[in-house]
């Protein structure tokens, strides 16, 4: 019973101790907020998810979906919706909750997003050494846009529009279809809301 009482001590100092090391590897930084994350959202995220999951089986690397934290390169934290690992992650703490080597960052947004915190979050993923893709999922049209990196100041950037297109991830080794990305998404709704509101 001793031992056992000893043993709990000392994993409560040990999480205590984690939990106290990231906040303070966090006072310092600035932090990006999260979007909202409503049905269509939530179904975009889980789609995309499923969809690389899928292909990604017995690959080297990690998938990260809505609550991992990022530190970005210009020492910007976000939290984006998918973030994946091609090789072994990395942290900057050892309670593994802030995430130092994204290699490919998939972040939904609509039209009522705040267009300056999209740019910002943008500009921090490009300028981010370890990311080599990211992806911007519009929640109200079809849309992605695409950015994948060919050198250090050279991005390709795609956008993807018809229900056929099919995406390459290259850095995660794999393909996603826009069907599978906007599957039970009902975009004749979003769109209509979003008309009503201007």
């Amino acid at each position: 019973m001793v031992n056992e009482t000893a043993t709990v001590a000392s994993q409560g100092k040990a999480i205590h101790s984690g939990i106290a090391e990231s906040v303070r590897a966090s006072v310092n930084a600035k932090v990006i907020g999260r979007g909202e994350c409503d049905r269509r959202h939530n179904l975009l995220v889980a789609n995309t998810a499923v969809g690389i999951g899928s292909r990604n089986g017995g690959k080297k690397g990690e998938m990260y979906i809505g609550n991992m934290r990022v530190r970005l390169g210009d020492g910007l934290i976000c939290t984006p919706d998918i973030v994946i690992v091609a090789n072994d992650p990395n942290f900057s703490t050892a309670a593994e909750e802030e995430l130092v080597n994204p290699t490919v960052i998939i972040d939904v947004f609509s039209s009522r997003s705040d267009s300056l915190e999209k740019t910002r979050k943008l500009e921090s993923f490009l300028a981010t050494d370890s990311i080599k893709e990211c992806l911007l999922v519009k929640q109200d049209e079809m849309r992605v846009e695409h950015y994948a990196r060919q050198n250090q100041k050279q991005w390709i950037y795609r956008i993807y529009n018809e229900k056929d297109d099919v995406i390459s991830i290259d850095a995660a080794g794999c393909k996603i279809s826009m069907q599978e990305i906007y599957a039970k998404v009902d975009l004749a709704r979003a769109q209509f809301a979003s008309r009503s509101l201007n």
